[in-house]
């Protein structure tokens, strides 16, 4: 299982938000790239990237920070937020980026999905984001009358490397995450599931270790790792026991 670190921008700055609120925005570094060197240094072999503001406006927005990032660490970055057409996608897998994250998309542009695994295999991942069961797109602003598992069943056959799962309520809330939720939709799907939302413990990473063969391969921090409820080196111990350590996506 891989731990993925977030780092949320806004603004061009690190940003962790509550529930997806924009205006509960808490900034934990002011410079990108300085945070992802220190995850770097901590031990961690990937990075999950999102650009906020993207999300909302429906394009990238903090490229500038996005590219600081990408120079700054060689290990694999996989990036979403307003990435909603193949121009832009192309665009940021040549920059260096390891895997494109394609969420209101998926909702809105289904065939850009799968166009987008044909022309790049394995290197794009389906951001599933669920208010209350249904999902959540336009940076979270809007919530549709789908279904995640609906939407993540659309996806099966086309090549799609991971479908991430956020459960929004749970989001930067320290409450633990939807471990129910997350099972369930990963013992439906054949393609692999990166949970997201809500970790907040090594007690939280346990539990879902223990799911792990549901068909669960990753799962994304964010606040705990920088208000330290999570300690790094813990973290990727009890990976590393488990004998789930950092791999290639």
């Amino acid at each position: 299982m891989i731990l993925f670190p977030a780092i949320d921008l806004k603004d061009g700055v690190c940003v962790r938000l509550v529930r997806g609120e924009m205006s509960e925005a808490t900034v934990f570094n002011l410079d990108p790239a300085e945070q992802a060197e220190t995850f770097v240094r901590q031990g961690f072999q990937h990075l999950h990237v999102v650009d906020l503001n993207g999300a909302i406006a429906g394009q990238p927005v903090n490229s500038p920070a996005v590219e600081s990032i990408l120079a700054a660490v060689s290990i694999p970055v996989q990036l979403g937020g307003g990435i909603r057409n193949m121009q832009s996608i192309e665009h940021w897998l040549e920059k260096g980026v390891d895997r494109v994250v394609l969420g209101t998309a998926a909702l809105r542009q289904p065939d850009l999905v799968r166009d987008a695994c044909k022309a790049f295999p394995g290197q794009v991942a389906v951001a599933i984001d669920a208010r209350e069961g249904y999902v959540a797109v336009e940076g979270w602003a809007t919530t549709s009358r789908v279904k995640a598992l609906d939407l993540a069943l659309k996806f099966e056959d086309s090549g799609v490397a991971a479908v991430i799962y956020t459960d929004i309520n749970r989001d930067g809330a320290m409450g633990g995450l939807n471990l129910e939720s997350i099972v369930d939709l990963a013992f439906a799907l054949t393609t692999p599931v990166i949970a997201s939302g809500g970790l907040s413990s090594l007690a939280d990473l346990r539990q879902l270790l223990a799911e792990e063969d549901k068909g669960i391969d990753g799962v994304i921090c964010g606040r705990a790792l920088y208000d330290g409820r999570i300690n790094p080196k813990a973290a990727l111990s009890l990976l590393k026991a488990a004998g789930t350590g950092p791999q290639a996506p």
